[in-house]
């Protein structure tokens, strides 16, 4: 207990003497490193908003198609449509868009999830260009920061007449500590912007294949033919009750 303790708070002190450190570092970097920190804090807070939408976005698609065949095939095209409209998520509003055009045609319902998944693929990648925007800026705020501190240690230079090292050190650490701030806050952006963006296209491909199952099912439910199989719905079951009960427990030996 004391030792967990003793290391708890050695911890505490190095987290604080981090700190602390960094926000030395921030004083001395001069005017330029409050641009960088304002881009930086923009930029996280568009990859935060994008990532809990994306994650909202995110739903089980395979069980979800199951069940909107399920809903087809015992209710029809009003069944499966209540169900799209209580589920959240692309995915569901694209089926919704086509189911509300089955009545149409297939061609129609086609079209109709077409033009709605541009839609939703615009939704997912809104907020993205502010992004992109950012990592850009960062970089180069910090190098306006190195030049600036490289022309104050010029000066320091002029006015003195000599080239002594103590009067340009001031100038030469403004420069890289602005270029440091800048590279660190163009990465930190780059990796949120690149996972932001895979997860728009894995969603983005799951939309397309499940709109290739819906427009499947439609036509199979027109022609009168059985959209899902008792066995599919038994899989389906079977594995909704294994996710909800979980591993049984071994006996204790």
């Amino acid at each position: 207990m004391t030792l967990s303790l003793s290391a708890l708070l050695f911890q505490g002190a190095l987290e604080e003497g981090l700190f602390n450190m960094l926000v030395g570092y921030f004083n001395e970097g001069g005017a330029f490193m409050w641009p960088v920190l304002i881009a930086l804090i923009l930029g996280l807070s568009i990859f935060l908003e994008r990532l809990i939408t994306l994650n909202r976005a995110d739903i089980n698609t395979r069980n979800f198609i199951l069940d909107v065949k399920e809903a087809l095939q015992e209710g029809g095209i009003q069944a499966a449509e209540e169900l799209c409209s209580s589920t959240r998520g692309p995915v569901a509003s694209v089926f919704q868009a086509g189911l509300l055009r089955a009545d149409e045609g297939i061609d129609a319902a086609e079209k109709a999830i077409q033009s709605y998944g541009s839609i939703e693929m615009s939704f997912l990648e809104r907020g993205l260009v502010w992004l992109s925007l950012f990592i850009a800026i960062a970089p180069m705020l910090g190098f306006t920061g190195t030049v600036v501190g490289m022309i104050q240690a010029f000066d320091a230079i002029e006015a003195a007449g000599d080239i002594s090292p103590s009067l340009v050190a001031g100038g030469i650490k403004v420069a890289l500590l602005t270029t440091a701030a800048g590279l660190i806050s163009g990465i930190l952006l780059q990796v949120g912007y690149n996972y932001c963006v895979s997860k728009i296209d894995r969603l983005v491909v799951d939309m397309e294949e499940s709109s290739i199952v819906l427009i499947d099912s439609i036509a199979l439910l027109k022609q009168g033919k059985e959209i899902i199989s008792q066995e599919e719905i038994e899989k389906r079951n079977a594995k909704k009750q294994d996710d909800t009960t979980g591993p049984e427990e071994e006996p204790a030996s």
